[in-house]
């Protein structure tokens, strides 16, 4: 009864218990709702507590109550689904440990290597951006106003900016990017089409125009990362690495007077630029090709596939029946008439 260890489940396990939930393009537009409805959801909570609270501890601890809240009607419907086809329908593991020729701790080394490697080699994109909307007044305005904004949310001490940003957003969108949406995705299309909409879905549910392309280039580097080991620790660790650096930065009193500033070619004369950028840019390739060394097992990647129940238990009843022996004549095999007793000896 081995088999049947992989289908246990744990209570408030993002794994195990959404294993069995395997959404195409139709159920990341659903998660897209949810999410809506989870935001909707954490702006009445923050009404509550501003009636309990001052509007200074409202602002301070607004994003780290209200951040949970966003992805909590998704993961209850992502359970349920799960619950439901968890006897027909085959599950897909979530979190996988596909690491050789390498090590795991190998692994780890390489990726945090390439992720402050790709937060340079992507950080043209937001130089292109900026240079897009000082060209347009509206969208200069427009910019702004979203600025402010983010600040507001985001404006609280360091440790709650800290957990939300660079602890809550890696579990919570990498369970959903890419343990939900795109492992389902690779079950049901070709592995590149199914990594690039999996990234667009990143960039999207960011709802930050200025920082879409960057996000989606880094989406598909984890995306790529999920199809080749299968795991989610290793892309939560790319997001930790990306979003608490920006949060450590954005404390520091030595960068307080780079604030505004969306592109480290707005600080850096352009040779010294340029001289980060190709070097960032070939310790990204190198990553990646240790990456493109680990084999991959099945067609929708190394993401482990748990058989539906009944076809377990079909499977196990014919392991545990007892093979013929010479001593034990097989079912196809004819008696002897004196020796079958169902013919009448003469």
């Amino acid at each position: 009864m081995a088999a049947f260890s992989a289908r246990k489940v744990h209570n408030y396990d993002l794994y195990s218990g959404h294993a069995w939930y395997v959404p195409g393009v139709k159920g990341m537009f659903g998660f897209l709702g949810w999410l809506i409805l989870g935001a909707l959801l954490g702006g009445v909570v923050m009404l509550v507590m501003g009636l309990f609270m001052s509007p200074e501890a409202v602002k301070d601890y607004s994003m780290l109550v209200e951040y949970p809240i966003q992805f909590l009607p998704a993961m209850v419907y992502a359970a349920n689904q799960s619950r439901k086809n968890m006897i027909f329908d085959p599950g897909y593991v979530l979190d996988n440990k596909h690491f050789q020729p390498y090590g795991m701790g190998l692994m780890i080394l390489i990726t945090v290597v390439m992720t402050f490697a790709s937060m340079f080699a992507f950080d043209l994109p937001n130089y292109w951006n900026m240079q897009l909307t000082n060209k347009s007044s509206i969208l200069a305005e427009f910019y702004e106003m979203f600025t402010e904004m983010m600040k507001e949310l985001t404006g609280g001490p360091f440790w709650s900016s800290f957990l939300t940003v660079a602890i809550f957003a890696p579990i919570f969108e990498e369970w959903l990017c890419r343990g939900m949406v795109l492992r389902g995705l690779l079950t049901k299309m070709k592995p590149g089409w199914a990594i690039v909409v999996s990234a667009l879905f990143f960039a999207v549910i960011h709802a930050n125009p200025w920082q879409a392309l960057n996000a989606f280039m880094i989406g598909l580097v984890m995306g790529y990362v999920y199809y080749k080991t299968g795991s989610l620790i290793l892309t939560m660790i790319i997001h930790f690495v990306n979003n608490g650096t920006s949060v450590i930065l954005s404390h520091l009193d030595s960068m307080k007077d780079y604030a505004d500033v969306n592109s480290w070619m707005e600080v850096m004369d352009k040779s010294t630029y340029m001289i980060l950028f190709v070097v960032s840019c070939v310790i990204l390739a190198a990553c990646l090709w240790a990456f493109s060394r680990i084999p991959v097992e099945n067609p929708w990647g190394n993401i482990d596939r748990i058989p539906p129940a009944d076809e377990t238990v079909v499977t196990e009843t014919a392991a545990d029946a007892p093979m013929p022996t010479d001593e034990t004549p097989a079912a196809s095999e004819e008696l002897p008439a004196d020796e079958d007793p169902a013919v009448p000896a003469e």
